[in-house]
């Protein structure tokens, strides 16, 4: 009944010359159908070749990105820089896609006849506002990109940032999270950052100020200095963390009875602590082993004795004991009345 009344209602159109060449619908029908072959033969390709080219660059920064990933997997870095690596690689995939997708889309509708004046007039009035408004946040990505490529520090790295120490917990392209020693998270968006102090990278300088007494003699504080350092340099606790032969820098100044001889180490980042230990520890027992002194800023020296030799001072209590203070002295008593 449906495909009955259909054929009775195109037999009528027919009659009436609805569709003859020269009607109004005729003619629609016809720039319809010019419209169709102009679009399959000419548009049609063109936009078959935008959306190979884009699945193509698509696919090479898919396995770009990929390769950067697996390259940092296989050189065996630390999570923190693999993290960072991923994160970075996360950022430059969804950006291309996100360049790749908008080119396409703007030369598909420049394509099929669309005018994109208006609408790129529309974007650019957005977008300044949009920059405007959130300038801060893309200055925080803008430099939180830059040290991702640069590397200037990554997780686990012990750092100063915008005048804060500690750790380096998260890394992302807006923050960087830092612990102190006493626990504190502080949060720093990356355009804070001016100055990065990275206290992890390469290497860590120790410097050891070793105090002697002024009786002992140069030559054989160097000489000792020097024997107990190499014995930190070769103790196999120690062997893999000290980069260089330690170097005692001689005499560097006197304070009173103080000599002051310096001795540097140079360690792994952030390995001195232990070597530095050691050290104190050796000192303490080749001083008593060979009989010296440290130096001690209460210890006179006194320059008539013999050979120079330097004694104490004398105890508090006894000092006290010898001489008496005037000021604690009571004044004379005296009677009053007789004057006596």
């Amino acid at each position: 009944m449906f495909s009955f009344s259909l054929h009775a209602l195109f037999l009528e159109i027919v009659r009436w010359g609805i569709l003859r060449p020269d009607g109004f619908v005729g003619k629609i029908l016809d720039e319809w159908t010019s419209d169709s072959q102009e679009f399959i033969h000419v548009k049609l390709p063109r936009l078959l070749v935008i959306g190979v080219i884009a699945i193509l660059f698509s696919r090479v920064l898919r396995l770009v990105t990929y390769h950067m990933t697996h390259l940092a997997e296989q050189s065996a870095a630390g999570p923190g820089r693999l993290a960072e690596v991923k994160t970075l690689a996360g950022v430059i995939r969804a950006t291309g896609l996100a360049i790749i997708g908008m080119i396409a889309g703007f030369m598909s509708l420049d394509t099929i006849g669309i005018n994109l004046a208006p609408l790129l007039a529309s974007a650019g009035i957005a977008g300044i506002a949009i920059g405007l408004a959130a300038q801060t946040i893309v200055k925080d990505m803008l430099n939180g990109f830059l040290i991702l490529v640069e590397g200037q520090y990554t997780v686990g790295d012990n750092v100063r940032l915008a005048g804060v120490s500690g750790v380096v917990e998260a890394l992302t392209l807006r923050r960087t999270t830092v612990r102190d020693v006493d626990g504190t998270l502080y949060i720093i968006p990356n355009s804070q950052i001016t100055t990065v102090a990275n206290q992890s990278f390469g290497y860590s300088m120790a410097t050891v100020n070793v105090s002697l007494d002024f009786s002992v003699n140069p030559d054989t504080a160097t000489k000792l200095l020097t024997e107990t350092a190499m014995a930190v340099r070769k103790n196999d606790a120690y062997r893999e963390l000290i980069l260089e032969d330690p170097k005692v820098l001689g005499l560097d100044s006197v304070k009173g009875s103080q000599n002051i001889y310096p001795v540097v180490f140079k360690t792994r980042a952030q390995q001195q602590y232990g070597v530095v230990r050691e050290f104190h520890r050796l000192v303490r027992l080749a001083l008593e082993e060979n009989h010296l002194l440290p130096g001690d800023p209460n210890r006179v020296f006194q320059p008539g004795s013999a050979g120079g030799s330097i004694s104490a001072p004398h105890n508090a209590a006894e000092s006290n004991a010898a001489t008496s203070d005037p000021t604690t002295l009571k004044p004379a008593e005296s009677n009053p009345f007789s004057g006596v």
